[in-house]
């Protein structure tokens, strides 16, 4: 640390103190060192230079030192800011209102020069390593942010992979998943939500069906309705799923676990595996249901071809109301044009025509 490089503002009216503080200054190497005898300029002189050393009169026409302080407190809350005093005026009364109002210490008038020497350099050295600690946090606060980003990165790609593992259980090219979130995040945008449910919606709804690593193919991929047991084997995946994903310190991981448990409810109440009803259903998990059926609808799988578009839409119209958010509903056909253009976008190899 060189403290001679420390930036020096010197304010006083009168321009013989200047002179005479500026000079035993310079004689001990300070070569940054600035000068005012117009006290209302001080704000816009800090605001440039952002000094290390403010050498303050107190007594001065139109604005004293207390009126400059409280500028300075005022635009730098929480800077250190560091002001010496320059006084003649020894009174008790006069020093304690300088330290409340925020001097750090006095120069006393007449000026005598290892006073001032080492008193500037004090605040000098402390000023420089405020700033340093300043530096450093700032530092490690960029670290700290680029490593949390690498993290939220690797929950994605678990996030993307885990999905499309669940996926390829019934679907060979596990494009469903990247199709409904992408349309997801597309209809949240279209009902209001912010950029940033949004793109938790995109990262969170891939992982809707990652309880179906546990059910056993026979079931899975079995042609035709499941009665009896293996409707009840089907249907436990999706609190397996939640069960999965629950325990993660992480918003997106929550909503993962969110979406995975309730992504069969139903708006009238009829849905498993709580019997969950209207609002009751988190937005998330309603948005998600109507991109995901629509998408498995219009998809070939194992037990059925893909239905076209029109016959789709239908279904999700008769259904309105009943498995699903009217509301939700809406506003999907509403950007359904968009809907297909992420469907030609993301194709399934084994896809029929959608229209």
């Amino acid at each position: 640390m060189k403290v001679h490089q420390g930036k020096v503002l010197i304010v006083d009216d009168n321009a013989v103190n200047i002179v005479i503080v500026e000079k035993i200054l310079r004689q001990d190497g300070f070569n940054n060192i600035y000068s005012t005898t117009d006290a209302k300029s001080v704000r816009d002189l800090y605001r440039e230079h952002d000094f290390d050393a403010i050498l303050l009169d107190v007594h001065m026409p139109e604005m004293n030192g207390f009126d400059v302080m409280a500028e300075l407190q005022a635009d730098n809350p929480d800077d250190y800011l560091p002001i010496l005093m320059l006084t003649a005026d020894h009174t008790p009364e006069t020093r304690h209102l300088s330290l409340s109002s925020g001097a750090k210490d006095f120069i006393s008038k007449p000026f005598e020069r290892v006073e001032v020497l080492f008193r500037v350099r004090n605040i000098v050295e402390v000023r420089m390593l405020h700033k340093e600690v300043l530096n450093a946090n700032e530092v490690l606060e960029d670290k700290v942010r680029e490593r949390t980003q690498q993290l939220y990165e690797a929950q994605i790609k678990l996030i993307e992979c885990l999905g499309k593992a669940a996926e390829y259980r019934d679907n060979e090219t596990g494009m469903h998943v990247v199709r409904m979130s992408q349309s997801s995040a597309l209809l949240a945008r279209q009902m209001g939500l912010s950029a940033e449910e949004c793109e938790i919606i995109l990262h969170a709804s891939p992982m809707h069906d990652i309880g179906k690593i546990a059910i056993p193919d026979s079931v899975l991929l079995k042609p035709g309705k499941l009665e009896g047991k293996e409707w009840r084997t089907m249907q436990s995946h999706a609190e397996v799923g939640a069960q999965i994903l629950a325990s993660y310190d992480s918003k997106l991981m929550e909503v993962a676990s969110i979406i995975a448990r309730t992504h069969h409810e139903r708006w009238d109440g009829k849905g498993y595996p709580e019997g969950l009803q209207g609002e009751e259903i988190p937005l998330y998990t309603r948005i998600v249901s109507v991109c995901d059926v629509f998408d498995a609808l219009t998809s070939t799988r194992p037990y059925k071809v893909a239905w076209p578009v029109s016959k789709a839409l239908g279904y999700l119209k008769e259904n309105s109301g009943s498995q699903f958010d009217p509301q939700v509903v809406n506003e999907f056909i509403a950007i359904i044009d968009q809907v297909l253009e992420i469907r030609q976008q993301y194709p399934d190899s084994q896809s029929a025509g959608q229209h």
